[in-house]
């Protein structure tokens, strides 16, 4: 009889799920460097790693192996929902910003923000 009553209550409590109860609140869940397009569009070649890491912190991933790469990852989960990640990786040349790849992209008029600002 016990063995009988902990197995429906075992079965019961496992097949409980958001679905079951709407109203239950799940938490936002961040992780990494929040990366903004101000950020980005103060990049430039040819900065240095001190600059470079003024603008955007420390980098998540530090590859004690390779000193030339550094990779910024974002990720947020929004009340269990799908997780968005966002990569952002940076080469240096001779401890010089080379260039950057991933989800971020300069504006195109951020150029023309640098030159104004000089003036």
């Amino acid at each position: 009889m016990k063995a009988v009553l902990f197995l429906t209550i075992a079965l019961l409590s496992s097949g409980c799920s958001t679905a079951m109860f709407p109203g239950v609140h799940r938490i936002t869940v961040q992780q990494g460097n929040v990366i903004s397009q101000a950020m980005i569009d103060k990049l430039r070649p040819g900065m240095s790693k001190s600059q470079v890491r003024f603008i955007l912190g420390n980098a998540v991933i530090d590859d004690p192996l390779n000193q030339e790469t550094w990779e910024y990852i974002y990720t947020i989960q929004i009340g269990g929902r799908d997780t968005i990640q966002r990569v952002l990786v940076l080469h240096f040349k001779e401890d010089r910003l080379s260039y950057f790849e991933g989800d971020f992209l300069p504006t195109k008029n951020a150029d023309e923000l640098v030159t104004a600002e000089a003036q």
